[in-house]
């Protein structure tokens, strides 16, 4: 790598190390002579913990690691701020999140195309999750990627409450799916996660690092982007600092500035770099480059609540993670066995449908056989226990991340909303019933003892409701804040090319650019979106939909 200086060009500017920063820069510079520089706010990722899938536990809210930035109190969550979190690492919040792999419904991205998205429906896109993934497992491959960077492989630990977790989805109706990321996604079976022998296979280290080793590759951790360079309304590079109290850089780009910033800084980047909405950016003493009120609204995220059963007559992950029983976990996972160490927070999962006659599912459930000390962060009960987790798949609430100041050091202000539609509410409440009748099934009543939370006292309607807005918390699926829309969409901040509507030079490739949240964990699309991004970037013809027999309508 070269030593900076006070200017620097580059073809491609990428803010943020992400994975859609990772993927990009991966594709543009393969073959190529493009140069690309990435700015990285967080550090390397060199703790052994980034490997193990278990190391989640000491990452996934790490200051280090994170932002640390909080939602505002609202009616939705009882008064109280739920945490943010978004990774500040090398490889992002693809570095430290829960490992699951899981593309969403076809009617997603139909919808997106539905709204004037041109080369977004389901058949458009699905090249390009193909393209990132390399399947290790069953699978059609009419939906299935063999050859990608992205390992994707099933659960070699089993436990005893898992099965009995299936079979009791079975009695209420719902059948075993083999491939929820295949022809249809209802059903219930064990998630598929990005592990590949044991360790973590996430974007920074599939297409980053490898990246890095190219002569016009360059990577730079603890580059915090403080402003987006206008020369009128066409972006030509950005202002970055290393902290607070260094001097501050530029770097300029020839062809583009990209920002892979993720859904909360995004936005807010565009903001103190005047685009966004007026009244905002005056309020803020920020002078406007170009008008877009979209900026930093449309905010969406999937909110769960959890039903915990303490059980009996077996082991559950609360007695395998502690000592001395650990330390044998320890041992088998560096000896390449499976273990404890190389498992995702959730295992199973379940895709149903909140009432009868719908479409789609509209409720995702995850289990597994453990649980949390209410209140702590990932600290695991000290007796035998199994969670149900469940959110909607598709909220109604919609919020918004708004600049708090000038100073980019700053957090925004992020204001979620959850629950505040009766939709949502609703959805949320048939969650809790429906884990309670899993839970009664014939299959886990052998091992089930109590309800630990919310409690056999907890049985309204009002009270279930209740006790959602005082204990649930976000999956951490932050997108939609800088939507695609067409021009005629007056909301909308970039347009089908992922182009920053109004000003030139400039695109957003990341979460935020989602118009609706994905009906599933927001990940893969990530990887799916920045794909598609290398190619119009590039100006390459989008790939060829692949043949298939169905179509992934659930």
């Amino acid at each position: 790598m070269t030593t900076a200086t006070e200017t620097e060009t580059f073809d491609y500017v990428i803010v943020g190390g992400g994975s859609a920063a990772s993927v990009l820069t991966e594709r543009l510079t393969a073959g190529s002579t493009a140069t690309v520089c990435v700015l990285e706010a967080g550090p390397l990722d060199r703790s052994i913990y980034f490997q193990i899938p278990a190391g989640f536990f000491k990452t996934f809210r790490n200051p280090k690691f994170t932002w640390g930035l909080k939602s505002e109190p609202s009616p939705g969550t009882n008064g109280r701020q739920i945490d943010l979190v978004q990774g500040k690492v090398f490889g992002g919040s693809g570095s430290i999140n829960g490992l699951v792999y899981n593309r969403g419904q076809a009617d997603d991205f139909n919808h997106w195309a539905q709204l004037g998205n041109k080369g977004w429906s389901y058949d458009d896109i699905l090249p390009y999750f193909k393209r990132t993934e390399r399947r290790v497992g069953d699978g059609d491959n009419a939906y299935r990627g063999r050859e990608g960077g992205i390992v994707v492989s099933d659960l070699a630990w089993h436990n005893p409450l898992c099965e009995a977790f299936l079979d009791g989805a079975a009695e209420l109706g719902l059948k075993r799916n083999p491939d929820y990321n295949g022809a249809y996604q209802e059903g219930v079976g064990y998630l598929q996660r990005f592990i590949n022998k044991g360790r973590r296979s996430a974007a920074g280290q599939v297409f980053l690092r490898p990246a890095m080793q190219r002569p016009n590759v360059e990577v730079r951790c603890g580059a915090h982007v403080t402003k987006l360079l206008f020369a009128g309304k066409r972006a030509v590079g950005v202002r970055y600092q290393n902290d607070r109290n260094a001097p501050p850089r530029e770097m300029r780009a020839r062809r583009e500035v990209i920002l892979s910033a993720g859904a909360t800084s995004s936005p807010k980047l565009l903001q103190i770099s005047g685009v966004g909405p007026a009244s905002l950016l005056s309020e803020l003493g920020i002078p406007v480059v170009h008008e877009l009120p979209g900026v930093g609204e449309n905010f969406q995220d999937h909110y769960a609540a959890r039903v915990v059963a303490r059980v009996q007559g077996v082991n559950t992950i609360n007695q395998y993670a502690r000592p001395p029983r650990l330390w044998w976990e320890v041992a088998k996972w560096a000896a390449g066995q499976s273990s404890v160490l190389d498992l995702q927070p959730s295992l199973m999962y379940g895709f149903w449908k909140s009432t009868p006659g719908l479409e789609n599912p509209d409720i995702q459930f995850i289990s597994s056989p453990g649980s949390y000390k209410p209140g702590k962060v990932y600290v695991l009960d000290d007796f035998p226990a199994m969670t149900c987790g469940f959110f909607q798949q598709r909220p109604l609430s919609t919020g918004y991340i708004r600049a708090a100041s000038s100073d980019p050091f700053q957090l925004p202000r992020a204001q979620p909303n959850y629950l505040a539609e009766r939709e949502d509410q609703r959805v949320l409440i048939a969650g809790f019933r429906m884990a309670r009748r899993l839970l009664a099934s014939k299959a886990l009543s052998r091992y089930f003892v109590a309800e630990q939370l919310p409690g056999k006292d907890v049985v309204s309607d009002d009270e279930l409701l209740d006790f959602g807005r005082r204990t649930g918390t976000t999956i951490f699926h932050m997108v939609g804040t800088c939507k695609m829309g067409p021009g005629t969409d007056r909301m909308a901040v970039v347009d089908p090319e992922l182009r920053v509507h109004g000003v030139e030079g400039l695109r957003v490739v990341d979460a935020s650019v989602m118009p609706t949240v994905v009906s599933a964990n927001t990940y893969a699309a990530t990887l799916m979106i920045a794909e598609r991004a290398s190619d119009l970037i590039k100006g390459v013809p989008a790939a060829a939909a692949p043949q298939r027999r169905t179509n992934h309508a659930a």
